[in-house]
């Protein structure tokens, strides 16, 4: 297959990125994780005015239906800019409530950038992330979808910006007909989510290697620091052939759709972690601090490795869809 992306969807891409680039994203993440909201939701907003929250809500609630290669194209450039919040969550939260009670309600609100959402899955993903900031958090118990009432104590994660609760339920709720499509989608995005925030780290440490000296000449001259960039480069351009075949495999079905999703998840989480541990050896102790902006993109890196699959479930999900023992996708 020979795939090149669109000028569309290459001037989507460049203009997310221009956005962001704009937005002092750092400031946000920084202000959430001092427990105020405010920055992270005028940044959302912004994004819904580029119809990103839009990319996988229906169109009969003001979206554009599920764009799983657009969906995967923003998400990159939201991990090259490390916009905080449960952004993988919503989007595949919005796929699950298609066809269910509340979907008017909330979904026009998400495409607005007035909601956001969480989504814990306990086969999945247990816990909810960033409950206290989503407007409503979904979680499904035996084939039923239902709206949390509340949530546990909240957890910190190795990510600043980033709170973990599990959901407490009670009441009725909804049959989860689109659980595994949802499900696809969390994964997807999360993969993206990586593989951005991997570029991203490999661009800030070529360019301070090549302005770092030492014994009168820059890092980057060194044989030992070039091979070790180059590997991680090279984990980055693998994975993100991955990346797209698991969006066209979302949007079209097939018999390796299920096995291409989780082969992109565990590559491009796997490539982002090289990339943050490359970054982090050869700043040297400047990358530890809080105060350099690089070491928000590197907790992110170690978090979104493990989300929504860690590589090792990856390839045990890659190994069984390839005997036919389990399925995701279901069209």
């Amino acid at each position: 297959m020979r795939f090149l992306l669109s000028t569309e969807q290459r001037e989507f891409a460049s203009g997310l990125d221009a956005l962001l680039a704009a937005a002092d994203v750092p400031a946000a993440i920084r202000a959430r994780a001092a427990g105020d909201p405010a920055p992270f939701r005028a940044l959302w907003r912004r994004l819904a005015a580029a119809d990103v929250p839009a990319l996988a809500v229906p169109e009969r609630f003001g979206g554009t239906d599920l764009l799983p290669l657009e969906l995967a194209l923003a998400c990159v450039e939201l991990g090259r800019h490390v916009v905080p919040g449960p952004l993988a969550e919503t989007f595949a939260a919005s796929v699950l409530l298609d066809g269910t009670p509340c979907a008017a309600e909330l979904l026009p609100r998400v495409v607005s950038g007035e909601a956001v959402l969480s989504l814990a899955l306990p086969a999945h993903s247990p816990y909810a992330a960033d409950p206290d900031l989503a407007d409503a958090v979904l979680t499904v118990a035996d084939g039923t979808l239902r709206i949390a009432s509340a949530h546990g104590p909240l957890r910190q994660s190795l990510d600043p910006a980033r709170r973990l609760a599990r959901p407490e339920c009670s009441g009725a709720g909804a049959p989860a007909r689109n659980l595994e499509r949802a499900t696809a989608v969390a994964v997807l995005c999360t993969a993206a989510l990586a593989l951005g925030t991997g570029r991203r780290l490999l661009a800030a440490t070529v360019g301070y290697a090549n302005t770092r000296v030492q014994f009168g000449t820059p890092i980057g001259g060194f044989q030992a620091v070039k091979h070790r960039l180059a590997d991680v480069l090279l984990a980055l351009e693998f994975a993100e052939p991955l990346l797209y075949a698991a969006a066209l495999g979302l949007r079209d079905g097939g018999p390796d759709a299920d096995a291409d999703l989780y082969a992109a998840k565990a590559a491009c989480g796997e490539a982002g972690y090289a990339a943050a541990r490359a970054a982090l050896q050869l700043h040297g102790a400047i990358g530890y601090t809080d105060e350099f902006d690089l070491s928000l993109w590197i907790r992110r890196a170690r978090v979104l490795r493990s989300a929504w699959g860690t590589p090792s479930a990856c390839r045990r999900r890659v190994l069984d869809a390839r005997k036919g023992t389990t399925g995701l996708l279901v069209r």
